[in-house]
């Protein structure tokens, strides 16, 4: 027998040992997967810190980039190697503040709009019942329903407070101890994130260079190419994506925040620093934060009066159609690049397997997968002779080399 035939046995022979060995390795995990699964939550939950580490670095270092040289231009020639300590430095106190001013400034706050809205319930209640009677003056009917539903809403209030409010409050005590643990875990994980945070960006610049001689030492030059260009696509996306929801909520809350303050001069609105800070803050979260901030902020609001709660919520649905048809696109157009459908098909796919930090991610993540799917669809159409499926779909004067709309 030939060598080559030798050599296409080998192979063959091989093949088939990987792909049992494969299959065996697919039943045992999917046979262990509570196991697997059980040690992958065990080790998230030992490399918590690691990762807060990791993820407020990450955040950070488009800042100390932007901020690093220009620091490093106005240092004298000997001390330019501390240019990088110092941006560090200077990134942290700026963020700490921000967050002290932050948390001073709304604190307070809810604290005292938590206790006059509690000791202001029962007379809003009667008196959003007599405008709410006023209001439909001359039509028995309407009165009726809307007296049984006010009635049926105090009744079900106290009903809650006794069958479930109650027990709650007192699972809460009875728990204390374990909530305390689990606020010094949380502190112990963000002390020692913070640390790994200012070791990381100290040494991004080496662990970058470090992880590309790394990736061009393992891969072909071609391959190591693209994988950087992916990386950098990557990143680009997600510096995108938060920077500008980022921007896009500053500037919601500071719409809110001038709304608010002439309405509390004009109609009497409360706590326009606590409402804006909420609308802002709730409105980084995609497709459903805005109707998370209005919630709280509307009860606020009504502590005023109903008159101004419906004035409150109507700004607010002009105020997101606003930022969801024309600041958002302006801001994220493009860092994502996807329609609406599948901004909540991410939303709702990612919360499901991660929760709330799903809710975050979900819509760069998203993008990353949808980009690369498209890519490889456009290189098969390509090599099928098929590219006349892409003008199809492209919109006038767009070239199907650049990024057909697939």
């Amino acid at each position: 027998m030939k060598k080559e035939d030798w050599k296409k046995i080998f192979y063959q022979s091989l093949t088939g040992f990987v792909s049992l060995a494969l299959a065996i390795l697919l039943f045992f995990a999917i046979q262990g997967f509570g196991e697997i699964r059980h040690s992958f939550l065990w080790l998230l939950g030992v490399l918590k810190p690691v990762i807060y580490g990791a993820v407020m670095a990450y955040l950070l270092k488009t800042p100390c980039n932007f901020l690093e040289q220009r620091i490093a231009n106005i240092l004298p020639d000997k001390h330019k190697k501390r240019a990088n300590a110092l941006t560090v430095l200077l990134v942290l106190i700026l963020t700490f503040l921000v967050i002290y001013l932050l948390m001073s400034m709304v604190i307070p706050e809810m604290v005292s709009s938590t206790l006059i809205l509690v000791n202001a319930v029962p007379q809003k209640m009667d008196e959003f019942a007599k405008w709410l009677t006023g209001m439909l003056d001359g039509n028995e009917m309407l009165q009726t329903y809307a007296n049984t539903a006010i009635i049926n809403v105090e009744h079900n209030l106290q009903d809650w407070a006794k069958t479930d409010l109650l027990p709650t409050m007192q699972g809460m005590m009875g728990g204390f101890a374990d909530t305390v643990g689990s606020v010094v875990g949380i502190l112990y994980n963000l002390l020692i994130g913070i640390i790994i945070c200012i070791y990381l960006l100290l040494g991004r610049k080496t662990f970058a260079r470090q992880g590309k001689a790394v990736l061009y030492a393992v891969l072909k030059s071609d391959r190591a190419d693209a994988v950087m260009k992916e990386l950098r696509f990557i990143d680009k996306t997600f510096v995108g994506f938060f920077g500008g929801k980022i921007l896009d909520s500053a500037i919601v809350g500071l719409i809110c925040y001038v709304f608010c303050i002439i309405m509390t001069f004009t109609m009497g609105f409360p706590n326009a620093v606590l409402i804006s800070v909420i609308v802002g803050v709730t409105n980084v979260i995609p497709y459903f934060g805005p109707y998370i901030g209005a919630v709280p902020s509307a009860l606020l609001v009504l502590i005023s009066g109903p008159v101004n709660c419906i004035i409150f919520i109507v700004f607010i649905i002009v105020l997101q159609q606003f930022d969801g048809n024309i600041l958002g696109p302006s801001l994220l157009a493009d860092s994502v690049g996807l329609t609406g459908f599948w901004v909540l098909f991410s939303i709702t796919l990612f919360q499901g397997f991660f929760g709330f930090v799903g809710i975050l991610v979900g819509v760069p993540v998203f993008a990353v997968i949808y980009d690369m799917i498209r890519r490889m669809v456009v290189r098969g159409l390509k090599k099928h002779g098929k590219t006349a499926l892409l003008l199809e779909t492209e919109p006038a004067g767009q070239q199907p080399e650049e990024k057909p709309s697939i």
